[in-house]
């Protein structure tokens, strides 16, 4: 990754997808069905999917990711370098930009936003940034300080936390403390982005409208972005988002289940893509020594490895993914830089993990249960899979289906047994996704309670590395160490599978998640 972009990049480049011979058109709304709400819109403070893949419609960065999720690209900055000593960016600010209520964004705006984003007390995300030492402006200058060497710095300056917000307009909003006022000011938020939050009806829709002073121009010499407005319709079952579509209610559906897709890539007036991704699909076992006042059997790490021996992946594969997905050969996918391993983790093994359940003194097996996402047809026959598979050692396991918001506050609190997770990398850099699963100061490792003295040890030590020989060492062995004993039952990587109508165009999903809206239109 280059560490200079000059401000000559030519405007294709901060449009997103290529929209090749096609004239584009604007105006008209485009309804997009999501299978769960946002929950929180504020880009410091949150820590979900359904929050992240929102947010870079409503806010931009200094820098953006580009189109393949590998590089970078002019945001809110034009230009960036960092020093020879690897301690600061300098960074130039866009000239004549504005916020959608017509104030300008300014210099004070960007530092009080990375203050923010940087400070330990403030989410699960400043360890992103946590290098930052301080921020500092001459003019449109922008120079960050940084208390050591950064590998991922740039990188970091990508990702939706280092969002740029009026500073004026949060400080007003009502509340003593930064959590109070991020949830005030994130019902009525002022976007630095394409698009602004015009109406919430939790639990059901979501409406954006244009932003009427963005700064990026589209292929017609206009201002983005091309569509009217954004409609996020909430249908949490699959079924159902995949009839709205065909009946043309909505024209893109999320998450479209395996099953269904070669059946809708022949399907009249409907684009079903698999857009490249860095996401993966497992199972997060909690491994106190203790749940609800009883011994847990999933804090034996010989348990969890017998129940990784257990799963038959490529069959969960052939039947979920329809063959679409592919064996995980680390706790990160294939795609995240300086992943390791070319084999498939726990190969398919039943005596061996009937021995190992023997060995770990729980030969007749034990009760457990699993959290599954009501009404979603993958998890759902994942759950089914691991349910028949588990009893093969002894394991019975009870499935209970809840709503997302419930899944998500019990996995928070830590009181969870098992939930069916999906990760998808933030940043081009294995940073964000090892200080999740693998360090265990950040969130107790994805709330599971597990923990290495060793894999923190040199989790901390890559964050100051740059050495990219010595940092890629040290990202091998966290790998070796989390692959073995972590709290996870790895299944497999995959796609994103988004159906659109064929009068959509210029949507893309870039691997890292973020749904860019910006330069989508609607064939008239």
């Amino acid at each position: 990754m280059g560490i200079l972009a000059k401000a000559g990049l030519a405007a294709a480049l901060l449009l997103g997808t290529s929209l090749g011979a096609l004239a584009v058109e604007r105006g008209g709304t485009m309804v997009y069905g999501r299978y769960a709400d946002s929950l929180f819109l504020d880009p410091v403070l949150n820590d979900a999917n359904v929050d992240i893949w929102i947010l870079s419609n409503l806010y931009d960065t200094l820098i953006l990711p580009s189109d393949d999720g590998k590089g970078l690209k002019p945001g809110l900055a034009t230009d960036w370098k960092v020093a020879d000593d690897g301690l600061s960016v300098a960074l130039t600010l866009r000239d004549g930009i504005m916020f959608s209520d017509g104030s300008p964004i300014t210099a004070d705006d960007v530092i009080w936003s990375l203050k923010r984003a940087a400070d330990p007390k403030n989410g699960i995300w400043n360890f992103l940034v946590s290098s930052i030492d301080d921020v500092t402006a001459d003019g449109n200058k922008i120079t960050i300080k940084l208390k050591h060497t950064d590998p991922a710095i740039l990188a970091a300056l990508t990702v939706f936390n280092t969002a740029i917000l009026p500073k004026k307009v949060f400080e007003a909003a009502p509340g003593a403390t930064d959590e109070e006022k991020a949830k005030a000011y994130s019902e009525h938020p002022v976007s630095s982005g394409p698009f602004v939050l015009q109406s919430w009806d939790r639990g059901s829709s979501m409406k954006l409208t244009r932003n009427e002073h963005y700064w990026a121009q589209g292929e017609d010499g206009k201002p983005l972005p091309y569509l009217d407005g954004l409609d996020f319709e909430v249908i949490p079952d699959d079924a159902t988002r995949i009839l709205k579509l065909q009946s043309g209610e909505i024209q893109g559906a999320e998450f479209i289940p395996y099953s269904r897709v070669d059946e809708l890539k022949q399907a009249d007036g409907i684009d079903m893509k698999l857009f490249p991704s860095t996401r993966i699909q497992y199972i997060t076992l909690n491994v106190r020594p203790q749940l609800g006042g009883k011994d847990n059997p999933l804090s034996n790490e010989k348990v969890r490895q017998a129940m990784n021996y257990a799963v038959n992946k490529e069959a969960i594969i052939q039947v979920v993914t329809h063959n679409v997905g592919s064996q995980m050969t680390s706790f990160m996918s294939s795609a995240t830089p300086l992943h390791v391993g070319d084999k498939p983790l726990f190969e398919y093994d039943l005596e061996k993990a009937r021995s190992l359940m023997k060995e770990a003194g729980f030969e007749n097996g034990f009760d457990t249960s699993l959290l599954v996402l009501a009404g979603n047809q993958d998890e759902i026959g994942i759950a089914t899979a691991l349910q028949q598979m588990w009893g093969q050692i002894g394991i019975k396991l009870e499935l209970q289906q809840v709503d997302n918001p419930t899944r998500t506050q019990q996995y928070r609190d830590g009181t969870f047994t098992m939930r069916e997770g999906a990760w998808t990398d933030d940043i081009a850099d294995p940073s964000e996704i090892a200080s999740y699963f693998v360090y265990s100061p950040t969130i107790q490792a994805q709330h599971s309670g597990w923990k290495s003295d060793e894999a923190d040890k040199l989790f901390d030590d890559s964050q100051k590395e740059i050495d990219p020989k010595k940092r890629a060492e040290q990202y091998a062995r966290m790998q070796e160490i989390y692959n073995a004993s972590g709290p996870i039952v790895p299944l497999y990587e995959t796609p994103y599978p988004v159906a659109l109508s064929k009068k959509v165009h210029g949507f893309n999903q870039i691997p890292l998640g973020n749904n860019i809206f910006g330069a989508a239109w609607l064939e008239k």
